[in-house]
């Protein structure tokens, strides 16, 4: 059985900061201890470097089956390797929509040939898929994805009384987009009679207003509330949306959760003025408010988990008007060097990061044996090196749309090696053609 050592790393696991070795067996976390000595192992020194828990999306849009010329399985899940990503979970606006049972094991199939990092999807409900949610086996897949505002791939769910019986008849986490779709319209429509198609994109955050975030957020939480179902609140945006969640029971107690995407974390509106339909995602980037009002709610733990929402598109797509430009970005190679600049910038620690990207989305989705540095774990780890500087530019993107919202910063940090259930993913740059990733399992 293939046998991995790294020295001298320090762990950021569970809270703490420790210099320790990790024995690595197969897929598994042999041992954690200092000084292991194993004279059949790869050796491998992380010395000065950190070690962490591989990250884990619950939030990509990897485009395949139907939109693979904006990138598929096989490349972004590369891509997510080398930011430190080990698994992901994919969203069900594709082509064909995931929305049955046969499509959603199509989509499994699909990632057990292809994806260099672990794998699950979400199940999409619709306004007439109530009976194929009910026959959806709770340890199937990640969860539930309900749209209910509209995005790529036109999922709205909008009959308030399935909605209801959604929430009502499964046990599996809820995944939401909550943006009201009616006041989406009404302020679309108000601007496109002042500019045509070619509104300015500052207008974004208006026609994806706070407003239209607040009331659709607020009325799935009452759903979840009166009906008592799992609710997880997708890519919160605003601020007065951070006060519809609770911090004062553990994770693994809460009923209703919420995420944060790294673009809501770093972006404002400031930023359409450089970076222009670039950075148009729904929800709307907003205001530095209400980014620093989520920032305030994710230390504090109103906000559960950090992802990314990668949703690549070309960028012939982007280079648009206003409302023929899509919205969505690439981000998952530079999620995390993203969260490590705030680290150097004293906003977040190590601790946190590692809790918010790894830990929590664990504990949330009932992943088994991921998340955690911890013997009889799978060895999904990414080794990190604080302190030595990388300039994005499109040469080192790997994304198949070729472009990153990030192209031309320079972070402090970067990944310098992803494991994946114990196979050596990515190293300095270079991919191994092997893929070892596995179907996520549950413990529901």
């Amino acid at each position: 059985m293939n046998k991995i050592l790294i020295k001298n790393g320090k762990l950021v696991n569970e809270g703490k900061v420790l210099e320790s070795d990790i024995l690595l067996e197969g897929q598994k976390i042999k041992r954690i201890a200092n000084d292991i000595s194993e004279p059949n192992a790869t050796i491998i020194n992380a010395a000065g470097k950190f070690i962490i828990p591989g990250v884990i999306d619950d939030q990509v849009h990897f485009r395949e089956p139907g939109l693979t010329h904006k990138g598929n399985i096989s490349t972004e899940s590369r891509a997510a390797v080398a930011g430190g990503i080990t698994t992901f979970m994919e969203q069900p606006n594709t082509n064909p929509q995931t929305t049955t049972i046969e499509k959603l094991e199509k989509k499994f199939a699909i990632a057990s040939t292809s994806a260099f990092a672990n794998y699950s999807f979400l199940f999409g409900g619709t306004n007439d898929n109530l009976e194929e949610i009910k026959k959806l086996d709770k340890n199937a897949c990640s969860g539930v994805k309900l749209f209910l505002g509209s995005s790529t791939g036109n999922m709205l769910v909008d009959n308030e009384e399935v909605i209801e019986k959604i929430f009502s008849n499964t046990e599996m986490v809820i995944s939401a987009h909550c943006e009201d779709e009616g006041t989406i319209r009404r302020n679309l429509e108000k601007y496109k009679a002042k500019y045509g198609d070619d509104i300015p994109i500052e207008m974004h955050p208006k026609i994806r207003s706070v407003e239209a975030c607040y009331l659709s957020s607020s009325k799935a939480i009452a759903l979840a509330k009166k009906t008592g179902a799992r609710l997880h609140v997708f890519h919160l945006s605003t601020g007065k949306e951070t006060d519809l969640f609770r911090n004062d029971i553990p994770l693994k107690d809460k009923k209703i959760t919420a995420e944060v995407c790294i673009h809501h974390l770093w972006f404002s509106d400031e930023d359409y003025n450089t970076k222009g339909t670039l950075i148009k995602w729904n929800p709307a980037v907003k205001s530095a408010k209400d980014r620093n009002q989520l920032w305030t709610a994710l230390l504090d733990d109103r906000i559960d988990v950090i992802a990314t929402d990668h949703a690549p598109h070309s960028f012939e797509e982007k280079d648009n008007v206003y409302t023929k430009a899509p919205s969505g970005g690439p981000l998952v190679q530079h999620a995390l060097v993203a969260m490590l600049e705030k680290y150097h910038q004293g906003i977040i620690s190590l601790e946190r990061i590692v809790e918010k990207m790894s830990h929590n989305p664990a504990i949330l989705f009932d992943i088994e044996k991921r998340g955690y540095i911890r013997e009889g774990y799978f060895a999904d780890l990414a080794i990190i090196d604080v302190e030595n500087p990388q300039l994005i530019t499109k040469e080192n993107i790997v994304y198949k749309c070729g472009w990153s919202p990030f192209e031309g910063t320079t972070f402090k940090s970067r990944i310098t090696h992803t494991f994946v259930n114990g196979h050596l993913a990515y190293e300095n740059g270079n991919f191994s053609k092997e893929k070892r990733a596995m179907r996520l399992t549950f413990n529901r």
